[in-house]
């Protein structure tokens, strides 16, 4: 009985999105925006819904919700948003500026690389992928496998946008 307790508190302890298995408890926390890539642009240029600064992110297993503190730039000032989502089978359900579904593809505690599908309020589908880190620097083979998600959802490596280098809006 004690066998099957303790298992069953480790797999709620794990994050199964796909086929990725993280930890929650080391991916919950402070992350930065590194780079995002979409297959549709003008979603993550400046004044755009995914023009995001990531803050933080807490995955809250018990209830099975994710939420996310980030800002969004329009005309240069940085504009502060707190947004949650819920957990399903394969992904959270989240809405904002539109139906989205968040995915974690990969991570760790420095890194963490997802997939969000963003079907907009006219019905438009964008396929973003995203790289978060802990700090201000990731490891160049965490870049390359974010390229490489990229690579695999068909998003064109131009449509990769670095965020690292612009990020000028308040720190946690």
């Amino acid at each position: 009985m004690k066998a099957l307790l303790c298992s069953l508190v480790l797999g709620l302890l794990v994050v199964t999105q796909g086929d990725a298995q993280i930890d929650a408890s080391q991916v919950s926390g402070r992350w930065l925006t590194h780079y995002i890539a979409a297959d549709n642009i003008e979603k993550i240029t400046e004044g755009a819904p995914f023009h995001i600064f990531m803050r933080y992110i807490e995955f809250d297993e018990e209830n099975g919700t994710v939420h996310f503190h980030f800002y969004i730039k329009k005309n240069g000032e940085c504009i502060e948003k707190y947004v949650s989502g819920l957990r399903e089978e394969t992904h959270y359900a989240i809405n904002y500026a539109g139906h989205n579904e968040f995915q974690l593809i990969s991570g760790d505690k420095d890194y963490l690389i997802v997939h969000h599908l963003n079907v907009d309020p006219d019905g438009k589908e964008t396929e973003l992928v995203g790289l978060f880190g802990a700090g201000n620097n990731v490891d160049p083979k965490h870049e390359e496998e974010f390229r490489n998600a990229v690579r695999e959802r068909g998003i064109p490596e131009e449509n990769i946008r670095n965020f690292i280098d612009n990020d000028d809006c308040p720190e946690e």
